[in-house]
């Protein structure tokens, strides 16, 4: 029920469906827009909000083991500002994303979301080979759909969790966020 309520959601917005067009022409491994692309929809439908809130970024992720230099992802979003320059791209190979976290090494996308942030964040949504909205969800939904703010149970770094907190001002946009002081297991 909320899968397909997110769904419905995001094949209703002109801007993420024109995205995930584009990401999709790319034909990358195993990708997905993610992050806030999702989440702030879905926390801005939940306030009320009769129009989205901006998004700062496009974070376009995908996993590709043969192609892990940081050079494919600039070049991916070169190519994709040629395509909609008014789309702000930020592109990012999971499978080297590992090493800036000091983790083992991701097994795919879905491995890699595992180990953001916070739970909210790990939500993904790509179109599948018949052009239909997917969602990918590393924790799954119900506590996106709750407004619950929540620390991933394995970064276990409050300190990263709060500092994204205060940075980002999610509290202040959508004030009916919940904040978990203790992460959740998963």
């Amino acid at each position: 029920m909320l899968e397909q309520t997110l769904c419905q959601w995001i094949e209703a917005d002109p801007l993420r469906m024109r995205a995930l067009h584009i990401a999709a022409d790319l034909d990358l491994p195993d990708w997905c827009i993610a992050a806030g692309f999702v989440r702030n929809l879905a926390w801005d439908k939940l306030h009320g909000f009769a129009q989205p809130t901006p998004l700062a970024d496009i974070d376009l992720v995908y996993f590709d083991p043969f192609q892990v230099g940081p050079v494919r992802d600039r070049e991916l979003e070169a190519h994709l500002a040629t395509v909609d320059a008014s789309l702000p791209w930020s592109v990012h190979n999971q499978a080297r994303m590992h090493e800036r976290n000091g983790d083992a090494p991701y097994e795919d996308t879905l491995d890699a979301m595992r180990h953001w942030v916070e739970i909210e964040t790990a939500v993904g949504v790509r179109l599948n080979v018949r052009r239909e909205v997917e969602i990918v969800s590393a924790f799954g939904l119900d506590s996106l759909f709750a407004k619950k703010l929540t620390p991933n149970p394995r970064r276990r770094r409050l300190a990263e969790f709060s500092a994204r907190l205060n940075r980002k001002n999610w509290l202040w946009t959508w004030p009916e966020l919940q904040v978990e002081t203790a992460p959740q297991s998963s």
